[in-house]
């Protein structure tokens, strides 16, 4: 094991410990100190840990990706922090030029960067510290304590940095007005995001403006990922699935875009997502209307698009399997798609109950455009907003059969509707994959194959395995010694358990085993 490294940051000191990325480094080390390692990825501008960790300069007061394009600094000169936020604290600026902001989150498999991730993306801004504790299931104190041991930042410090991180990108990314920027970033006031800003970084908001491209209607954001990055198999998956009326992928001059309509906390319109291989980035483009929740409406991006994967350490545990080796040459970079609505998302797996992918498909049209509500967008293949669970809660099963579907799987579609409305769908911070399955399946119409569906791709967790899938069956019989026409749910599962915790990976690996392009 890597020693821990003690980083001072101000008045909190936070223990960087060591994630699946630097232990392989230091195992391969020969005995160097876990600081020494991270030097190492830092002089070799090693993507794979972009987002793992941040360093600061003492030279400079300025704190860097590892990815950073500058010289790199002396070794003495460095510091390391598992967060901006511990950087900031201890009293470090954010780059302007490897733009911290844009790192891709080192999501880990623990409480303590669950509960990083819904404060990254905003949850601090729409509750105070008491609401959103009881919300998870701590007491304020609690959530404190967890939040300085394992990051050296309390809950607030983190929030803080994340709005100026986030009003940083705005700045230096779009067009909006300082007012909009401000409260889209989670601040109550222009005044106080301004005051916040001078002090935390010596310097106006506006010093920083770049002039952002024009090109095209609505708001350009820049969404950064850890390479490489199938894209062409995820869009193509996404493509296959996508609900007519509601999304769709697009052939532009660039290549495939993703569009959709959006409809979220009382605001509406649209979204487009398109990919820049050579910024190893994507490119999300939104409705100017949809500027007041671009923070939360942003973390929804990357958990469809699962840009916190980190490709390397996945496939180095994968890999090693001679029935997935093969495909991961071919699709290095592999994703889950995720979904960027569960309750859509729950709704799309049902209809896929028994049915093929083009049957699905085209039910899930039919749906949409039944009973969804009408949107203008600029994308002729989109024309509606998903029908809300109130909606459908609401329809007979007469209405809901009427788009093809027996009235067992109607009725399911109500099911599970209300179980939304129960706040069903929500991911739970201490439950466990197999605990969020359980529960999905205490919903009439929910069987094994639809829950773990469900959770692998709306609820985010990365050892699921829908292994009663025919597709996977059939796609690891033709993948094993001696070839078979399809293996049972049991010897699925047999051979899939030296997969976890990335058997969501090799699922997406198996079904794209099948696809003929």
């Amino acid at each position: 094991m890597g020693q821990q490294i003690q980083t001072v940051t101000g008045k909190h000191q936070a223990t960087m410990q060591p994630d699946a990325t630097s232990l392989m480094l230091t195992e391969a080390s020969d005995g160097l100190t876990q600081k020494q390692c991270y030097y190492r990825a830092l002089a070799a501008k090693d993507s794979r840990f972009d987002g793992v960790f941040f360093t600061g300069v003492k030279t400079t007061g300025v704190y860097c990706r590892p990815v950073c394009g500058v010289k790199t600094p002396r070794e003495s000169s460095c510091e390391f922090f598992s967060s901006a936020a511990a950087a900031e604290a201890a009293g470090f600026r954010p780059c302007l030029r490897c733009r911290p902001e844009l790192a891709p989150y080192a999501i880990q498999q623990n409480l303590a960067h669950a509960i990083w991730q819904r404060i990254a993306d905003g949850a601090l801004n729409e509750m105070d510290i008491e609401n959103f504790s009881h919300q998870i299931g701590l007491s304020s104190r609690q959530l404190r304590r967890v939040m300085l041991q394992e990051f050296g930042v309390t809950p607030v410090e983190l929030a803080q940095t994340q709005r100026l991180l986030f009003a940083k990108k705005l700045l230096q990314e779009t067009q909006l007005g300082m007012a909009e920027i401000a409260f889209a970033a989670g601040f109550g006031s222009v005044r106080r995001f301004n005051a916040l800003f001078s002090e935390r970084y010596q310097m106006a908001p506006g010093s920083i403006r770049r002039s952002a491209d024009s090109a095209g209607e609505g708001v350009s954001l820049k969404l950064a990922y850890r390479p490489p990055y199938a894209w062409g198999a995820v869009i193509t998956y996404l493509a296959g699935r996508a609900m007519p009326g509601l999304e769709a992928v697009i052939d532009e001059k660039g290549g495939k875009a993703y569009v959709r309509s959006v409809r979220m906390d009382g605001l509406e319109g649209w979204l487009k997502v398109a990919h820049l291989p050579a910024k190893q980035q994507l490119s999300l483009q939104v409705s100017p209307s949809l500027a007041p929740i671009l923070m939360p409406l942003m973390a929804r991006v990357r958990q469809q698009f699962d840009l916190e994967a980190n490709p390397a350490i996945i496939q180095s545990h994968l890999q090693g399997d001679v029935l997935l080796a093969g495909q991961i040459l071919r699709t290095p970079g592999m994703r889950v798609p995720g979904a960027f609505d569960s309750f859509e998302l729950a709704i799309r797996a049902v209809l896929g109950q028994q049915v093929s992918v083009a049957g699905a498909t085209t039910v899930a049209g039919r749906l949409v455009t039944r009973f969804g509500q009408p949107v203008l967008t600029p994308f002729a293949a989109v024309t509606h907003h998903f029908p809300s669970p109130q909606t459908i809660v609401g329809l007979s099963i007469d209405q809901l059969a009427g788009i093809g579907i027996p009235g067992a799987r109607a009725a399911t579609l109500q099911n599970i509707a209300q179980f939304a409305l129960d706040g069903g769908l929500q991911r739970q911070l201490v439950a466990s994959s197999d605990d969020m399955v359980a529960k999905l399946k205490t919903v009439k119409g929910i069987g094994e194959w639809t829950a773990q569906y469900i959770v692998m791709r709306a609820l985010r967790f990365s050892d699921a395995f829908p292994a009663g899938d025919l597709g996977l069956q059939k796609a690891a019989a033709l993948l094993a010694t001696p070839v078979s026409e399809r293996l049972t749910e049991k010897q699925l599962l047999n051979i899939a358990q030296p997969w976890a915790p990335w058997r969501a990976y090799a699922a997406l690996l198996l079904w794209q085993s099948l696809s003929k392009e």
